[in-house]
């Protein structure tokens, strides 16, 4: 039950809305003079279903020290919203586990890295009630590993330096290091490390180096990445294949084939379009007519 003195502590402030204010002097903060008060909702319950998910989670357990949380952030970009959900983050795993939290964010620029490291707290900067400062990993502090034996000595390292430096001018040496580093391992071991490292390389082009140095270096392994890189160079061969055939018919007709139509033949990779041109390259009066019914 909620008591009398717990009441009066509070609701002087509701009773006195410009009371905090006038505090400045017996708290030594520059507080600001208050233009307006308004009393809102104490009633901080969710009246919905709201999901918040942390990225990963761990528990981590020392017969020393005890235990505390790791929460781990994958972070791409800055995000003015992120700092909010961190300090939420931390503030709930610490309310619902009673263990002290660790907040580490990974980046893979070293203005995004720089970032999410700044100390962002609720309050002014002269009341900083709650403040989150993460821990960063990011290209500016993880190592540059183009030693297949140093990758070998710890893959998953490896691969998270990988990542970190997706952007990095010695991304190509890095990678060449781990499929190196790959060569010797079970397969069962190198799958998730292929996986995690195409996953972490996305739209990026050290992704298309990666897949070339997985079909060349581990080309003997089955896993789904490997598979689908040969899948996509007979793909790739396929289509180069009915390209050449649509424009030697165009050339053996004695039609003009403009650099803009050879660009468009060649930069095409669906069979049924190739297939398409091919049939119309057989009639078409002029190498253009190949489009004509797009």
């Amino acid at each position: 039950m909620v008591n009398p003195p717990h009441e009066a502590m509070h609701h002087i402030f509701r009773h006195d809305l410009h009371l905090f204010s006038r505090l400045k002097d017996v708290l030594g903060l520059p507080l600001p003079d208050a233009v307006e008060a308004v009393v809102l909702p104490n009633d901080l319950t969710e009246t919905r279903p709201v999901e918040r998910r942390v990225d990963t989670l761990l528990r981590l357990d020392s017969a020393r020290d005890g235990s505390l949380l790791l929460a781990i952030e994958a972070q791409g970009r800055k995000d003015p919203s992120k700092p909010a959900s961190w300090a939420y983050y931390v503030s709930y795993l610490w309310t619902k586990y009673g263990l002290p939290t660790v907040l580490l964010v990974v980046c893979q620029d070293r203005a995004t890295a720089e970032w999410a490291g700044l100390p962002a707290s609720s309050g002014p900067a002269y009341m900083p009630t709650l403040s989150v400062r993460p821990i960063v990993v990011g290209p500016h502090n993880m190592p540059v590993i183009t030693d297949p034996a140093k990758a070998a000595e710890d893959l998953a390292l490896a691969t998270l330096s990988a990542v970190t430096h997706a952007g990095d001018p010695d991304i190509g040496a890095i990678l060449k290091a781990l499929s190196t580093a790959l060569r010797d391992v079970p397969e069962n071991v190198a799958d998730p490390i292929i996986e995690f490292t195409a996953q972490g390389l996305s739209k990026r082009p050290a992704q298309d180096l990666w897949r070339t140095l997985v079909a060349v270096d581990l080309s003997f392994y089955k896993s789904y990445l490997a598979e689908e890189i040969r899948d996509e160079g007979r793909a790739e061969g396929s289509a180069r294949a009915s390209a050449d055939a649509i424009l030697l018919v165009l050339e053996q007709r004695g039609l003009d084939v403009s650099d803009d139509v050879r660009a468009r033949v060649t930069g095409c990779d669906d069979p049924e379009t190739l297939r398409g041109w091919l049939a119309r390259a057989v009639t078409a009066v002029t190498a253009e007519e190949i489009f004509a019914e797009e």
